[in-house]
């Protein structure tokens, strides 16, 4: 069942009028907006929008003025380790697993079991019971004893944000994580998005409109570092704005005239 919003429950993402500046450059310039708890929230733009410096802002990569709470904490000024202990996890473009150790071994190191390194790659008797529940999660669990090195591209990806439910990751922040996956991969992995949300908190940067139409609950488009608009999927097709700054037009070149989509061409290209 999906965290709800009421008393008691936990708070979700919330910024406010944050900002990025790199050399007098405003990479993210005043962006304010909620992420409700159980959300799946699609991040998207053009190359250069601000979308993955605002992620790194919120993870402590780049230093950052405003706010951004989550869990009642402010995030702004803390190191990056005491804001993973806050139960935020992200993702990057490219997977960061342990190649030559085995799925269970990258899953046990992220869990913290307090194993020294040759322990560590012996064959245990036992696994840990939040192990075993995202081996299943994560639909690994018959490869639990292959090389991450030899997985498939969608695996590795699958198997990195297993490494954050290990860790009770209540926040996951995704880079796209369907970059360079098949058909099938993709829609696997919308899957186990859904999935996850039911009690945590998903953001996504997506440039797959399609992936960002069949799974976000919820979308927020940013345009030279600003909230370009917010809402649903049929929502933010429908903004004016977003169709006039993105020129989401589908051209019948028989006839020569342009009909709106509302699909941001320029995230289509990027």
């Amino acid at each position: 069942m999906r965290e709800n919003t009421s008393a008691g429950s936990p708070p979700g993402l919330r910024i406010r009028d944050l900002r990025v500046s790199f050399d007098g450059f405003t990479a993210v310039d005043g962006v304010s907006l909620d992420v409700p708890p159980g959300d799946l929230r699609f991040l998207i733009g053009p190359n250069g929008a601000g979308k993955t410096t605002l992620v790194d802002a919120v993870t402590g990569l780049v230093k950052a003025t405003g706010s951004a709470h989550f869990a009642g904490q402010e995030l702004l000024g803390r190191p990056v380790h005491r804001i993973a202990r806050l139960g935020i996890g992200r993702t990057f473009q490219t997977a960061t697993v342990f190649e030559e150790l085995t799925v269970l071994q990258n899953l046990d190191i992220a869990a913290g079991a307090g194993r020294g390194p040759l322990t560590l790659l012996r064959r245990r008797k036992g696994i840990p019971e939040e192990v075993e529940r995202a081996l299943e999660t994560i639909g690994l669990a018959r490869l639990r004893d292959r090389p991450a090195g030899i997985l498939a591209h969608g695996q590795k990806q699958w198997l990195e944000i297993g490494m954050l439910l290990v860790q009770d990751v209540k926040l996951l922040l995704l880079d796209e994580p369907v970059a360079g996956m098949s058909h099938d991969e993709r829609e696997a992995t919308g899957r186990l998005l859904e999935l996850i949300s039911e009690d945590r908190t998903v953001v996504v940067i997506e440039h797959d409109m399609d992936f960002m139409r069949s799974f976000a609950r919820s979308v927020c488009v940013l345009h030279a570092g600003s909230v370009l608009s917010e809402g649903t999927v049929a929502q933010v097709q429908a903004d004016p704005k977003v169709q006039e700054v993105y020129l989401g037009r589908a051209r019948d070149e028989a006839t020569g005239v342009t009909e709106a989509t509302g699909v941001p061409a320029q995230a289509q290209e990027a």
